[in-house]
């Protein structure tokens, strides 16, 4: 799942390309992913691109009234003015850039992964946002205000504007299991399961440790893993291309989706708790104590 980083990267690289742009045309495969109607998404053809950002893991186009000659910044101060193209890439999204798009529209309905597609700039520059797999959670909104997106207006502070003292006040007002936490996008935006498992690793911590329970000191080493593994990814994918940015984020993981091989740090052997749907990576030996987690749903320390 694209998280902070990949998010971050992938607006930051869309914004090098499109702002100042018109949209051409936008082209819906799938009209599942279309969460809004009103105002509709053809109403994004002939507008420009302001800018691409991020809030947690939604990527936000903003765009405005006018074309190719009209300024990148017109109407940028009347909200009235200003239309959103939020999506959020889910578990198996993604987004792929090319210089030669097809001008005939992708099958509505085909079995291909892309589910939209934005002509942006020159004939044939723009780009496809995908989604492999067959659980399709991909979701697209047009809005005028991110907020009008409910998952948006409920979300959390940022993991990388977070301060420390906050950061202890949200731990511990909170019995949840500390993965969990970390994972709730409403208690804290941008992290998901990958970057959950990096910073609990780094900080020497059971994903099953109570949040409210962890003293001073673990807090600080916890908020300093946060901030160091994020901080982390996003230099490694700021060069990146968002064809290499999968690839790339794989290279910086210590323990995600490493089930058998050894621990970068202590070689022990990483183990994993699997649930219906998902996954998560840990060492025994740096994070309980040499304890092996039992692999099934609220797992506890096996005695």
């Amino acid at each position: 799942m694209p998280e902070l980083p990949e998010v971050g990267a992938i607006a930051a690289f869309l914004d090098d390309r499109i702002a100042g742009l018109p949209i051409r045309r936008v082209d819906v495969a799938s009209l599942a992913v279309l969460k809004t109607a009103d105002p509709p998404y053809t109403a994004l053809t002939g507008r420009t691109v302001v800018s691409a950002g991020r809030i947690g893991k939604y990527l936000l186009i903003r765009t405005v009234p006018g074309d190719a000659d009209t300024p990148a910044d017109h109407s940028a101060d009347d909200p009235d003015e200003v239309i959103y193209l939020v999506i959020h890439l889910s578990r198996a999204g993604w987004l792929r850039w090319s210089g030669k798009l097809s001008q005939v529209p992708p099958k509505p309905g085909g079995k291909g992964p892309i589910a939209l597609r934005v002509h942006c700039g020159l004939p044939g520059e723009g780009f496809d946002v995908t989604e492999a797999g067959t659980q399709k959670r991909l979701a697209v909104w047009v809005v005028r205000d991110p907020k009008d997106v409910e998952r948006i207006a409920t979300l959390g502070p940022d993991a990388l504007g977070l301060g420390r003292e906050r950061f202890g006040e949200i731990l511990g007002g909170s019995r949840a299991r500390i993965k969990n936490l970390l994972t709730d996008q409403r208690v804290i935006a941008g992290i998901g399961n990958a970057y959950s498992d990096e910073i609990l690793h780094v900080a020497g911590l059971s994903p099953f440790a109570t949040s409210n329970t962890l003293d001073e000191t673990k807090v600080d080493g916890l908020y300093a893993a946060m901030r160091s593994v994020l901080t982390d990814a996003v230099t490694r994918l700021d060069e990146a291309s968002v064809a290499t940015m999968k690839a790339e984020k794989r290279t910086g993981l210590r323990v995600h989706a490493r089930t058998g091989l050894p621990c970068p740090e202590c070689d022990d052997t990483v183990r994993e708790v699997a649930f219906a749907d998902r996954s998560f990576q840990y060492c025994p030996k740096c994070q309980t104590g040499g304890k092996i987690l039992a692999d099934r749903r609220m797992s506890r320390l096996l005695k």
